[in-house]
């Protein structure tokens, strides 16, 4: 399949799917309103190329919107022809994926236009959590179109062209585009979150198509396992010195070293991605506090805390794997949660959403505890106490409440007020604590870690975790759903 610079609507379906797989529906459907001469324009296919077709043997639904007709508007029979793909994806149980390169809302079919948005955002709001939703953007998706690319479940961006906004840069009082370009594809994956991939629309593609043959095709029949070639008991030698950079540990752990990350550019001090164990696909969610370029060069570092931005990004991650059955796997090295006017405005909210996805996740869930776990910070990050299936940790961690330093100035205050050497004597306390409460063989005894195992080790004792959770079934109370 080969990409050219540019490329049309229906060239971009062909470059997507399986050679000659696309078959067409609605083709001959053209504009229905008259009003301001548009009886006078042309408007194949209204804007918009819909139909199936196969990608690596699996079925999915695209729609690809044609700038050169009415700048790719959405009007009236635009939109209808994105909710009959809606509608057949969600009988087949097969995803959709959304071409987008569009001039916004067809100010000549004005209310009709309106409507028909409505009907696109009902027909993604029903199939969420049923079949995977897929949007990359090529072109505009300015106003309305922001709202369908964001109820997708995943959404990619060309880097270079492509904008996406709810309000056009230079409309946003007191900014404009020379100062900050809020539409680009770095602002919106760097700053806003709102992509998950950007890249050429070659790289775009490609990654489209892994994507689908990685994750399950729906909510109840999951085709996505792939055979294992790799060996399941490899011992991961260098995974201890990974600890830091956990996008770089999970790669180790993974089925020859697999890993897609996504939202990769955003809050990069929580990672959150796929990887394959025993051919079986495992949504990983992991504390990072360094970041280490292909040549090993350091490029960022963060406090082991867990921030706004990293719960939001984990929490939404987590309830996408539940929702279409992937299993979850935590690596957990946090010491509390972070401490900055920004974060404090959003924190608690975005702290209670993760711990609610991780509680109210059925699928099984594993975690491991790689360097540190404290507070309140290591009890969300998928722990036993909110229902974590299995629990390693390695023989360094350290698990509890706080630093044995700080515990120790707390609890023998008093002895260290009258104390003449009260640094010896806090260290004598710090290393009772430590000894009695914040490591890991401590937490293990009091049942919150399953096994101590060493990192070497780790991939196999992960593969046997997620073999033996395999047929995990667990119900939750009858309600019509939750409020977090």
């Amino acid at each position: 399949m080969s990409i050219t610079t540019k490329v049309t609507a229906s060239e971009r379906m062909i470059n997507l799917l399986d050679d000659n797989s696309f078959v067409e529906i609605g083709r001959l459907v053209t504009a229905r309103n008259t009003d301001f001469n548009l009886q006078q324009k042309e408007t194949p296919t209204d804007g918009v190329i819909t139909g199936y077709g196969i990608i690596d043997g699996n079925l999915v639904y695209v729609y690809s919107q044609d700038i050169s007709v009415l700048n790719g508007t959405v009007g009236e029979m635009h939109a209808k022809k994105i909710v009959n793909i809606y509608k057949l994806a969600m009988k087949m149980g097969a995803p959709v994926i959304g071409l987008i390169d569009c001039a916004g809302l067809r100010l000549q079919e004005a209310t009709d236009a309106l409507n028909a948005f409505g009907e696109i955002y009902l027909q993604q709001t029903m199939a969420s959590g049923v079949i995977p939703q897929i949007t990359a953007i090529f072109g505009q998706c300015g106003g309305g179109l922001s709202i369908l690319s964001s109820l997708a479940d995943f959404t990619y961006m060309e880097a270079n062209n492509a904008k996406l906004f709810v309000n056009s840069p230079n409309a946003i009082d007191g900014n404009d585009t020379d100062r900050c370009d809020t539409a680009s594809a770095r602002f919106q994956s760097e700053e806003a979150g709102n992509v998950d991939v950007i890249g050429s629309e070659a790289e775009i593609i490609q990654q489209i198509r892994q994507l689908i043959t990685i994750i399950p095709l729906n909510n109840e029949d999951d085709t996505s396992y792939d055979e294992c070639t790799d060996d399941l008991n490899r011992a991961c030698a260098d995974l201890g010195s990974c600890v830091d950079d956990t996008a770089i540990a999970l790669a180790h752990i993974s089925d020859n070293n697999f890993f897609m990350e996504m939202r990769g550019s955003y809050e990069k001090s929580m990672v959150t991605g796929f990887i394959r164990l025993n051919g079986v696909t495992v949504g990983a969610v992991a504390n990072r506090t360094k970041v280490y370029d292909l040549e090993m060069n350091l490029i960022d570092e963060y406090d082991a805390k867990i921030t706004w931005r990293g719960a939001e990004k984990a929490a939404r991650f987590v309830t996408f794997c539940d929702a279409f059955d992937i299993p979850v796997l935590s690596l957990t090295n946090v010491n509390g949660l972070a401490a900055t006017m920004n974060d404090e405005k959003n924190l608690a909210k975005a702290t209670a959403k993760l711990t609610y996805a991780f509680a109210n996740a059925t699928v099984p869930k594993v975690n491991v505890v790689i360097k540190e776990a404290m507070g309140s910070a290591y009890v969300v990050m998928n722990s036993k106490a909110i229902g974590a299936d299995i629990v390693y940790a390695w023989p360094d961690a350290k698990i509890g409440m706080m630093d044995a330093s700080q515990a120790a100035r707390i609890i023998y205050a008093d002895e260290i007020g009258k104390s003449d050497n009260a640094e010896s004597l806090i260290s004598e306390k710090a290393a009772e604590y430590e000894s009695l409460q914040i490591n890991a063989v401590s937490a293990a005894k009091r049942g919150y870690v399953d096994s101590i195992v060493e990192p070497v080790d780790t991939r196999k004792y992960l593969i046997g975790a997620f073999e033996m959770l395999f047929t995990k079934r667990e119900d939750r109370p009858g309600k019509k759903h939750g409020t977090v």
